[in-house]
């Protein structure tokens, strides 16, 4: 395949980082991938893995010549990265991300791109429980989602090729506006997982309050639960202080279908609660349908890398 960039910088060397490495490896995407990682240890991890062909010590120092730079960490350092890298920004590059809040994005990274850089914020919708550099796998993205999120008037030849890099790690794209990707993403991520952190602490209070076994004999559901909730801390902590408004919306909504169900348990109602249960089931099915998951018994985690 003809490299669609000459370099590409990888800002955080993480899952997403470490998977976008390899991917881009496999398909032959760039010539060369720099990266940076705060930690030295990292930096160490990701050389000896072979995630990037040059490990930098500073961010900037990355960045200096990349034709793209992503910028892979939490969404609250991501201005604060975006005043570091901006001296060595060259002419005509491109400033992506992989963050999954993009109005909190655009406000702390967009003051600091100089002119004749292009921004597009990007979002994969792929990962895995786990974090770090040793976690990644250049399969993370095939047939998975990335949604592409260009600000108002942006270079058009910039979010194609952007559009088209994605593609070439395997990903399906799609474009959205700024305020609907966080909306969407309020809906099939934040608040799952929020939820999914919820029911943790339940479990594990009733544990202490009542002497059960609630760890030893946990479910499918909730070890499906525990797995969500074992997510990067430090990441989701920012998703929620950046994506309040749309979070709060869902949360809102999600506590009235409750109260609903609530409802109906308390009074019988189990024709409700069968049409609500029948109606979401298919949810479920159109998932496995479109391809986004497998209807194997363990939802095909044995088949994937953890």
């Amino acid at each position: 395949m003809t490299p669609i960039y000459d370099r590409v910088a990888l800002i955080g060397l993480g899952l997403i980082a470490g998977s976008m490495g390899l991917a881009m490896q496999r398909a032959g995407l760039v010539r060369e991938i720099t990266g940076y990682a705060r930690t030295a240890k990292t930096r160490e991890t990701a050389a000896r893995l072979g995630l990037v062909t040059r490990v930098c010590d500073s961010a900037a120092e990355a960045a200096e010549g990349a034709d793209l730079v992503v910028l892979c960490v939490p969404v609250g350092a991501m201005g604060a990265v975006a005043a570091e890298i901006a001296p060595a920004l060259k002419p005509g590059a491109t400033v992506s991300d992989v963050g999954s809040v993009k109005r909190s994005v655009f406000d702390a990274v967009t003051p600091h791109v100089p002119e004749g850089v292009h921004f597009v914020a990007a979002h994969p919708m792929a990962g895995t429980e786990h974090s770090g550099p040793e976690s990644g796998f250049a399969e993370l993205f095939d047939n998975r989602w990335c949604l592409i999120v260009p600000p108002e008037g942006a270079d058009p030849a910039a979010v194609d090729r952007l559009e088209r890099f994605w593609r070439g790690l395997g990903s399906n794209t799609e474009r959205m506006e700024v305020e609907h990707h966080d909306l969407v993403c309020a809906v099939v991520s934040h608040v799952p997982h929020l939820i999914a952190y919820t029911m943790v602490g339940v479990a594990d209070d009733f544990r202490r309050v009542s002497e059960q076994e609630v760890i030893k004999f946990s479910a499918a559901g909730f070890r499906d639960f525990t797995r969500i909730a074992a997510s990067d801390p430090t990441m989701w902590r920012d998703v929620f202080m950046t994506n309040k408004e749309a979070t709060l919306e869902i949360l809102g909504r999600f506590t009235e279908e409750l109260f609903a169900l609530q409802r109906a348990i308390r009074t019988g109602d189990g024709q409700h609660l069968f049409d609500y249960f029948t109606h979401t089931r298919a949810i479920r099915r159109g998932i496995i349908d479109a391809g986004q998951d497998t209807a194997a018994p363990d939802f095909g985690r044995g088949a994937r890398k953890q």
